[in-house]
């Protein structure tokens, strides 16, 4: 007697089944679950260097954008605003453009809108340490004991960004 292929049918579909719900499993644990974040270096538009040990004991938000992105050109004048809102109390934010942004797009991009925070150039090692970014926007909130407290990929709810930041930026170190 020989098999037919709807004789497989079910076990393909059971085994598809399991496979989906250990890769959700896994993913809900990697992006929900308070990790360490990576150690990563950004190259500044000055030239200048920041590492993620050097803002350890802030608050910070690190976004990968890049400059043909619709929805991240959208949200900036929303993220300038909540890093005004709470720069006073210590936030700290890095806009990374990505590796396949034009560096004359980010630089004059970043000119004649005067964001008022970090801007850099990644050479695509960031995107890598942070999961392999590739969709952008993606903020990463991070507390100041250098775990990410949330990942948000597109724009985020901002009621919800400015309780967590909030509430982030008054804990002790």
């Amino acid at each position: 007697m020989t098999r037919t292929a709807s004789s497989k049918t079910p076990i393909a579909g059971i085994a598809i089944a399991v496979v989906a719900i250990v890769v959700a499993v896994a993913g809900w644990f990697a992006f929900n679950s308070s990790k360490h974040v990576p150690q990563a270096s950004f190259t500044l538009l000055s030239g200048e260097r920041v590492t993620t040990d050097q803002l350890k004991g802030k608050v910070y938000l690190i976004n990968f954008w890049a400059t043909d992105c619709t929805t991240c050109i959208q949200e900036m004048p929303k993220m300038v605003q909540t890093y005004n809102q709470f720069k006073g109390e210590g936030l700290e934010y890095i806009a990374v453009a990505m590796n396949y942004d034009p560096p004359s797009y980010v630089v004059n991009y970043a000119k004649t809108r005067s964001l008022p925070f970090m801007v850099a150039m990644d050479d695509g090692s960031a995107a890598k340490q942070f999961g392999n970014v590739q969709l952008t926007p993606t903020t990463f909130v991070i507390g100041k004991d250098g775990k990410i407290l949330k990942r948000y990929v597109g724009e985020p709810e901002y009621g919800e960004l400015d309780k967590l930041l909030a509430d982030a930026l008054s804990k002790q170190a």
